[in-house]
């Protein structure tokens, strides 16, 4: 059952039941959690932490809760720590929809909004002046199909990407969109991206940004072995499988946002298309997508 109808923006979503999520890697983090886990519940919220930090912290059993527990029982979810934090509660948390939004900890931070100097004042901004917007953005879906019958499947937020199980090897493959054949590759893997995931792994292989609001995936080759190789932007829409020679390596991998590997082999078939999960990423009122990108990727400012 839906929480919010995110799709008109509503800006009148209330809070009563928030979730701390992330992984501490400094006790300066830990410490964040513990702060903000304060100034939450001394503004009346329930506050619901990460199982595993919650313990770190020794608070009461009543506060602890599963990532699944908190999608099932908040209205919104902080995540503290960077992209990758993000990423890993996201794919969990798409299916509950929920609103999220982090506190970057980490370096890049993409999906990380807020920035931790000003972490009380921004939070204040939204959960009391409701000076926000939600942004809905989808995921991909890959599953594994083995004469006939799918064995495995994940979800990614950024891209799922093809690849030999060992380091090196060129893989030999086949794309089909909507069941039509597209083109043969040669070459030492494919990722498949989203909107989000065109400013991650993607970029560094030469695919093109995509803003976040298209709908559209786009299939970059890793180290094609043809120079007139070039990345393919096609609907988000599409359904895409994947088929492979007979001679490639015994195993392959599909990678979901580099944290979940699903193994296959060469007989098998691999379908990506977009999840019936949405990521509901919750920003400030002030958020601008190309600034984030100028910020990022260090490109000249205007008037500069």
């Amino acid at each position: 059952m839906l929480k919010h109808n995110f799709n008109n923006n509503e800006l009148h979503i209330s809070f009563h039941t928030i979730g701390l999520l992330g992984k501490p890697r400094r006790d300066t983090t830990l410490q964040m959690h513990k702060n903000l886990f304060q100034w939450l519940s001394e503004k009346g919220y329930q506050v619901l932490v990460e199982y595993e930090i919650g313990k770190m912290l020794s608070l009461p059993e009543k506060h602890l809760a599963s990532i699944e527990q908190i999608g099932e029982q908040a209205q919104l979810a902080i995540v503290i720590g960077g992209d990758g934090n993000m990423l890993g509660r996201a794919r969990i948390l798409a299916k509950y929809n929920i609103a999220l939004i982090g506190i970057n900890r980490g370096n890049l931070g993409f999906l990380t909004d807020i920035d931790p100097k000003n972490a009380y004042a921004q939070l204040e901004s939204c959960l009391k002046d409701g000076e926000f917007f939600v942004e809905e953005r989808f995921l991909l879906e890959a599953c594994i199909e083995r004469e006939g019958k799918i064995i495995a499947t994940g979800n990614a937020v950024n891209e799922a990407v093809i690849h030999p199980a060992k380091i090196a090897h060129m893989i030999d493959f086949h794309v089909y969109i909507n069941g039509n054949f597209a083109f043969s590759q040669k070459s030492d893997g494919l990722i498949i991206s989203t909107p989000t995931g065109s400013t991650a792994y993607s970029l560094s292989a030469g695919g093109p940004i995509l803003t976040p609001k298209l709908n559209a995936i786009s299939l970059v080759p890793m180290y094609p072995h043809t120079l007139s190789s070039r990345p393919l932007v096609i609907d988000g829409d599409s359904q895409i499988s994947v088929r492979f020679a007979e001679y490639n390596s015994s195993q392959l991998e599909v990678g979901c946002d580099s944290q979940i590997t699903l193994p296959f082999t060469p007989d098998d078939i691999v379908h990506i298309k977009k999840s019936n999960d949405k990521l509901c990423l919750l920003h400030l009122k002030n958020y601008n997508y190309y600034n984030v990108l100028c910020s990022k990727l260090g490109w000249l400012k205007h008037g500069a």
